[in-house]
């Protein structure tokens, strides 16, 4: 997959200059990049267009979604708690003016992603679902995944990390649904509370 054509020819249909897409891409990689970016990196960005390609037909205004796929971890900092408002507020800076893409719908799907909630508006459950599919893989890979959390986490000690961690898990579990989709509920709400309940039991071992 090649993000950087995804991505150009994505600012090229909604009214992106041709000047200002190389150095947005370039922005952009820089930010996923940095040597703090263990999970929140272009992988994630990768994984997650691998569902869009998917079910981009299901999705009423797909353009939208899929910038706010590329913004959505823009601005990431494991102490902070606005990373995903910071994020989607610079998203939106970086629009052209004429654009004739929803602002607000942008916005809102970015902030979405930081409490996973379900939504009013079906695009922006798809893309909760897109974002939280890691949390289906297979225990190997999930295992990785959640070695990469604690990196981004590791300025914090163990006695703060794991109930931490263990309590956002925990919420997870608590709603009703982890997916917010019919389709991702079929095919992963069962291995995704699996792999959540087993993590928990390993951060509450004494």
């Amino acid at each position: 997959m090649n993000l950087e054509k995804i991505y150009s020819e994505l600012l090229l249909n909604i009214g992106f200059p041709l000047n200002e897409i190389q150095q947005n891409w370039t922005n952009l990689e820089k930010a996923y990049s940095k040597k703090s970016r263990h999970y929140h990196n272009l992988t994630h960005i990768k994984d997650i267009i691998e569902s869009f390609e998917i079910y981009q037909n299901r999705l009423r205004v797909p353009n939208e979604i899929l910038f706010s796929i590329f913004y959505h971890d823009y601005i990431y900092q494991s102490s902070k708690k606005d990373n995903e408002l910071k994020s989607a507020e610079y998203a939106l800076s970086i629009l052209p003016e004429n654009t004739s893409l929803d602002k607000q719908l942008i916005f809102d799907a970015i902030c979405a992603t930081q409490l996973h909630a379900h939504n009013t508006i079906e695009d922006i459950n798809w893309l909760i679902d897109f974002d939280l599919k890691i949390l289906a893989r297979d225990w190997e890979a999930y295992q990785i995944y959640y070695e990469q959390i604690r990196k981004e986490y590791r300025i914090y000690p163990d006695f703060l990390y794991k109930p931490g961690r263990a309590k956002a898990l925990k919420h997870f579990l608590e709603n009703e649904f982890i997916f917010q989709t019919n389709e991702f509920r079929n095919l992963y709400e069962e291995k995704a509370r699996s792999n959540i309940e087993r993590e928990i039991s390993i951060l509450e071992k004494k």
